[in-house]
């Protein structure tokens, strides 16, 4: 299995190379580049779709400088990607889910293949020393916002909201895409 470093944002547009202000909306992009992944970002103005070769695409926002992020504790990623496998109605919702956990370090990709004409991968979490099969069901451009929603829901939910039962290690929220 290989291992993909993929490098942070980086703050400034690749066709007109401004910086992002804070609170601005813009895309990112990842592109095979040799043995590793190339990102891009790219302000709204400038973002007319994903180029060709892109591997995947998403749409995000730039922090405030103050802002600190507060991301759900793993194991809540984990719980709302397994209860996702059994709600086919929600498979772009898990896609996504799992990108993400991809990139926090949470999954590793082990593997993609195509089965019944359909991209599958598979992904390995080393905490629950699990394996999962994820349909790439891309989301449609109609559900994109509704799924940054359900995500924000969860990676940066209050913390009246988000609690850990210390004696069971699982946090109490739900899964938002429930």
């Amino acid at each position: 299995m290989i291992d993909f470093e993929i490098q942070r944002c980086t703050r400034h547009c690749a066709v007109t190379g401004r910086e992002f202000k804070p609170g601005e909306i813009f895309y990112s992009v990842l592109l095979p580049d040799g043995n590793s992944w190339k990102r891009l970002d790219y302000s709204a103005e400038s973002w007319h779709g994903p180029p060709d070769g892109c591997i995947a695409w998403w749409r995000t926002q730039m922090p405030a400088p103050e802002q600190k992020r507060r991301w759900a504790p793993s194991e809540v990623m984990i719980r709302c990607l397994e209860e996702l496998e059994e709600q086919p109605d929600q498979a772009d919702f898990r896609y996504v889910l799992a990108l993400l956990m991809i990139r926090r370090r949470i999954l590793r990709l082990e593997e993609t293949r195509r089965e019944k004409g359909m991209e599958i991968l598979r992904v390995y979490c080393p905490l629950t020393d699990a394996a999962y099969e994820i349909p790439a069901v891309v989301p449609p451009e109609e559900r994109l916002q509704e799924i940054e929603r359900e995500l924000l829901n969860l990676l940066e939910g209050d913390e009246q909201e988000l609690t850990i039962d210390p004696d069971s290690a699982h946090a109490s929220n739900q899964c938002p895409a429930r």
